[in-house]
This record gives C-alpha cells, sequence and structure tokens, in this order.
C-alpha cells in the first residue's frame, strides 16, 4: 500500500471516529443536560441569526452593482441581525419562542400540503387514504405544537440528541468497516505478492 493511501486511510479512518465519538458525546450530554441543552439551543438560535444575517447584509452590498433587487438580500440581513439582537436581549425566551413557532408551522404547512396532495391522487384514482391521514396528523401535531411548547421543545432536543447518536454509532461502525477493509486489502496484496 502506497504511502498516500496509508495517510487518506488514517484522515479518514481518524475523522470517522472523532465525529463518531463527538456524536455520541452530543447525545449523551443532552439527554443528560437537557435543560441546559436547551439553554444552549437557544444561544445558537440567536448566534446563527446574527451571523447570517451580517452575512446577507454583506453579500447585499457585493451583488449591489450586479443584482437590482440587492435591497431584499439587505433587508432579510437586516431582520436578522434584529432578530439575533433581540433574542440575545430577551435570552432564552425569544429564541425558544421561534424554535416552537418555525416547528409549529412546518408542521401545519406539510399538514396542508399533504392534504392536498391526498385530494389530487384521489382526482387522479390513486391510493390516497394515507396522505390524507398523515395530513391531518400533521395539523394536529402542529396545533399540538403551539399549544404545548415544553413538549415541543422535548421534542425538539429528543431529536436532535437521536440524531446525534444514531450519527455518533453509524460513524463508529464506518470507521470499523474502513479497518476491516484495510486489513483485507493489505491481505490480498500480501498473497499477490507471495
Amino acid at each position: 500500500m502506497s504511502d498516500v493511501i496509508r495517510a487518506a486511510y488514517r484522515r479518514t479512518w481518524w475523522a470517522l471516529v472523532l465525529r463518531g465519538l463527538f456524536g455520541i458525546a452530543i447525545g449523551v450530554l443532552i439527554f443528560w443536560k437537557p435543560l441546559d441543552s436547551i439553554a444552549t439551543l437557544a444561544l445558537l438560535i440567536a448566534w446563527w441569526a446574527l451571523f447570517g444575517g451580517t452575512v446577507q447584509v454583506v453579500h447585499a452590498f457585493a451583488l449591489r452593482p450586479a443584482f437590482p433587487q440587492w435591497w431584499v438580500l439587505l433587508l432579510s440581513g437586516l431582520v436578522g441581525i434584529v432578530f439575533g439582537v433581540a433574542a440575545l436581549r430577551n435570552y432564552p425566551g425569544l429564541s425558544l419562542a421561534f424554535a416552537v413557532v418555525w416547528v409549529a408551522w412546518w408542521l401545519l404547512i406539510t399538514g396542508v400540503l399533504a392534504i392536498y396532495a391526498g385530494m389530487m391522487e384521489r382526482r387522479l384514482g390513486l391510493s390516497w387514504g394515507w396522505t390524507l391521514a398523515f395530513g391531518l396528523l400533521a395539523i394536529a401535531a402542529g396545533v399540538f405544537a403551539l399549544m404545548s411548547p415544553g413538549a415541543t421543545l422535548a421534542s425538539i432536543m429528543g431529536l436532535i440528541a437521536g440524531f446525534a447518536l444514531l450519527s455518533g454509532i453509524f460513524h463508529l461502525v464506518g470507521a470499523f468497516m474502513l479497518s476491516k477493509t484495510r486489513d483485507e486489502v493489505a491481505g490480498e496484496a500480501r498473497k499477490t505478492a507471495v
């Protein structure tokens, strides 16, 4: 095996292992300290809005000579900056309210679109019952999300933690499979050399 391939293997293996361990640590930390995790989510939302808004403002001025509607990007960036500042000032309430409303609206819009798709499937003579049922369930979940912000935040954090744990496990499995493949390739190379 050449030195270039060995170096690429080592970098890839370590990247998979570190990402796997980091994902598992994040998932365990969220389940272990849920209130601290929710507070961190609130900060992340506020700082992300500030960062994203600043980047959009910079891009708006950079695109000004070439893009006649540059002001739309500028306006969007300013809204992001104002929200970020307001979210930091009203920490953690505004960021967490945003997360709950965002999830609720996403569920409601998904439900409406699924119901519409179900009706279109019915008109086309396709099976439409499950699509309609999914739409109704999504709308009910959206209404519940608005009425129960605590449960919504717990669900958001549970999904993030679950994804982090699964992602970490899959990365570690990938590192293990990469090691196994390397050993098999090295074994084949030794057989061919003999």
